[in-house]
Parts: C-alpha cells; structure tokens; sequence
C-alpha cells in the first residue's frame, strides 16, 4: 500500500500507524507487521532522506520513526536508522530555515531519544558535529517549549559523556552572547551542570557570564549569578572577583556613548534606565553581595580590590536607582562586618548621610541630594592603604561581625604584609 500510494495516501498512513502504535514496544511492532516491520522503517527513513529538504508529511513521518526508536527493546531498529544516516539527517534538518519549527522539535526528540540509548550514541551525535546545530537551534528558536526540549537534549548530551563532554561545555559558552532571553537562561542553567560535571573551567567562561548581566531580564541576572557563585569555588576566582569589582565603575568610553542622546532626549530615565552597562552595574553589586554573603573570605578579598571605593562610586550614579540601591545594599554589608570600613564610610559621607544610610540604605538614593550624590561618587575611600598605614596588615586582625552572622561572632583574618598597590 505504502509503495503505491501518493503524498495524500502516505499522510493518512502515517495518521493510522501513529494512532494505533504510540508506546508498543518492538515485538508488538514487529507482530503488527507478521515481523517484518524493518521493511516498514526503511521506507520511512528512505522517504525522510528523499523530501525532508521540500517538508511533505515531514512531522508525521518523524513522530513515525520516533515510535520505532522509542519502543522498548528497539537496538535493532536504531541500528538500522544510524545505518542510513540519520544522526546527520536529524540535524541537517535542524539547519533549515524552510522547516517550521514543529518539525524541527520533532527531530530533536528523536535526538534524544539517540542520546538516551547510551554513550556511544551520544559520541556519534557529537562526531557529526552536532553540538554546533543543537546551539545555533536554541539560539534562534522562537517556542519556549522548543528551547526546553534542547535544553534537555544538550544536558543529556554533557551527562556520561567524558569524550565529548568539553566540547558541549564549550558549545554553551559560546551560545551565551545570543540575543534570545530563554535561550540564555535555559544555557547558564545547563552550563551550571556541566560545570560541576567536568571540574574545571575554561578561560572565557568569566567575561562570558559578566556579560550576561547586561541583561534587563531578572531571570537570566538570577541564572547568571548563580552560575558566578559556583564559579567563585574554582581558579577563577580571582579573575571573577576583579570583573566584578571593575563592572561597578563603567568606563568613561562606556558611559559617554549615550551622552548626546541623554542630552536631546525629554526623558532621561527613559534612555538610562535601560543602558546595558548600568544594568551590569547593579547586577555586579548585586553578585557581590550573594558571593559575600556566603564567604567571608570573599569579601576580605575584595577589600583588597578596593571594592567598598566602588561601591561607594556605584551609589553616586544618579543616571540609575537600581546601581544606587544595589550598592547601597551590599555596602551595608561591609560596613556591618567590618568597624575600618564603617569608620571610614563614615568619614567620607559626613554623619548626615551617613546617619541616613544606616536608617534604611535602600532608600537612601531617593533621599539624598546632588552634592550627596557627588560626595559618593567622588569618594577617595581606600581601604588597603588604611590597613598598611594603621599597621593592621601586619599581623592578625579581628573582625567582629554583625548581626547576620549568628553562628560565628569573629573572624580572624591575616593580611598580607608588603603594601597594596591597588588604587
């Protein structure tokens, strides 16, 4: 029937085959066929090969294949479609603009269900350059529920897959500077994953992520900075904390590129409010307190970085409330934890200010005014050069924390004894 029929005829086959075989298991298929249902498959992977380029039937014939992949004891009937090409076929049709995105969701299941069948299948997708179609597919597909199915197909992927394991690891670094919000989110969830899976990190992974925080969508930020507090346990460290520190203080070159349209725009808010570099602004304050909050050790270090001078720089840009709140949040912390900083946060805002921070430092950028604002943001705070002139730098010093940390009411913390050179 099937090799006499026409396009038409061939749809309404494929209808009744899909209606009445959903979930049998391959010796069911095979008595539904008197055992000959590898005839059956090799004219639907034969039709797959000859018009998936000019979609016909294309979503049933793939959710057809997919019922003889899926069948319980189905080796036979995978070796077979591997055997006529169909890995590549799969994600051939991945790269095609003509194929509507239904279709293409289609093959991505049916990747999955490739993937899940063991290691070396996940190899052959690999080796077929799979990992790049599967990227650029969540890059630009539109549907959630699609993105979703990929991001299930590239965890399946980097899970009990040691050869190829770096290669998706780094396949989702490079898919982080996309333009699609779900994509991004779905990709800093998945890298979470690989991250802990391979142990180690890869060079670019820092100004990767810090980019990600220009984002206005809090969902990506919250992902972003999850990902950015595993990271703070690996070598990275250091390079993340510096990135950190630095994103507080836009450039000058950054932050005058929309100078001119600040200037002939009647609302202000409406261009800095969503000015990338101030977004990455508050997000960065934003990290710094997750990270401290969790590490003590963090947050020693980075009054190394001269980040409480940042923060207090941050607090000053008037251009964007949500720099200022942000970082008027995670000072709190510091001057909370540490006495040397809150003596001399207290010094450089003046007791008015200052009495005002400590009311309620959320509000505080709504409360103060210009010159306040000015003072913040020309502060000279230093708080390595305080502990090397104090002395303090060359033996052990005493923190005494405060209220949020119950469980432990010091810290002791060594600083090192030649100078900072850090400005």
């Amino acid at each position: 029937d099937w090799d006499n029929a026409g396009k038409v005829a061939r749809s309404h086959i494929l209808n009744k085959f899909i209606e009445t075989n959903q979930g049998k298991t391959a010796p069911e298929l095979e008595q539904e066929f008197s055992q000959g249902a590898s005839l059956f498959l090799v004219r639907l992977t034969t039709w797959l090969r000859l018009t998936y380029m000019t979609p016909s039937c294309l979503n049933k014939l793939l959710r057809s294949i997919g019922i003889f992949l899926s069948a319980v004891s189905s080796y036979r009937y995978l070796t077979e479609f591997l055997e006529v090409g169909g890995v590549l076929t799969l994600l051939e049709i991945l790269g095609l603009e003509k194929i509507k995105e239904e279709d293409k969701k289609e093959s991505i299941k049916l990747l999955q269900t490739i993937a899940n069948s063991g290691r070396k299948y996940k190899e052959l997708i690999c080796e077929s350059y799979g990992v790049r179609s599967i990227a650029q597919f969540l890059a630009t597909a539109k549907s959630e529920e699609t993105q979703e199915e990929v991001q299930t197909l590239l965890d399946s992927l980097v899970h009990g897959n040691p050869k190829y394991q770096n290669q998706v690891y780094k396949g989702l670094i490079a898919l982080l500077p996309c333009v699609c919000p779900k994509a991004q989110q779905l990709t800093l969830q998945n890298l979470r994953t690989a991250q802990a899976i391979i142990g180690s990190t890869h060079p670019s992974i820092v100004d990767c992520v810090l980019n990600v925080l220009r984002t206005m969508h809090l969902e990506v930020q919250y992902e972003a900075i999850a990902l950015i507090k595993d990271l703070a346990n690996y070598d990275v460290c250091g390079q993340l904390l510096q990135g950190l520190v630095a994103l507080l203080i836009p450039s000058v070159k950054e932050t005058s590129k929309l100078q001119p349209k600040i200037l002939n725009e009647t609302s202000v808010l409406q261009v800095t409010a969503h000015l990338p570099v101030f977004l990455q602004q508050a997000a960065a304050a934003k990290a710094i307190r997750v990270l401290v909050h969790s590490n003590m050790g963090l947050a020693e270090e980075m009054l190394h970085l001269r980040v409480v001078h940042s923060l207090m720089t941050a607090m000053g840009n008037t251009d964007h409330s949500n720099s200022q709140r942000q970082a008027s949040l995670t000072l709190e912390f510091f001057v909370q934890m540490f006495p040397l900083v809150e003596e001399l946060v207290r010094k450089s805002m003046g007791e008015e200010l200052f009495k005002l921070f400590l009311s309620n430092a959320e509000d505080l950028y709504s409360k103060m005014d210009s010159i306040q604002a000015d003072i913040l943001a020309a502060n000279k705070v230093n708080v390595p050069k305080a502990l090397h002139l104090s002395g303090l730098s060359q033996s052990n010093v005493r923190f005494y924390l405060g209220p949020r940390d119950q469980s432990q009411l010091t810290y002791i913390q060594s600083f090192p004894e030649k100078e900072q050179t850090n400005e």
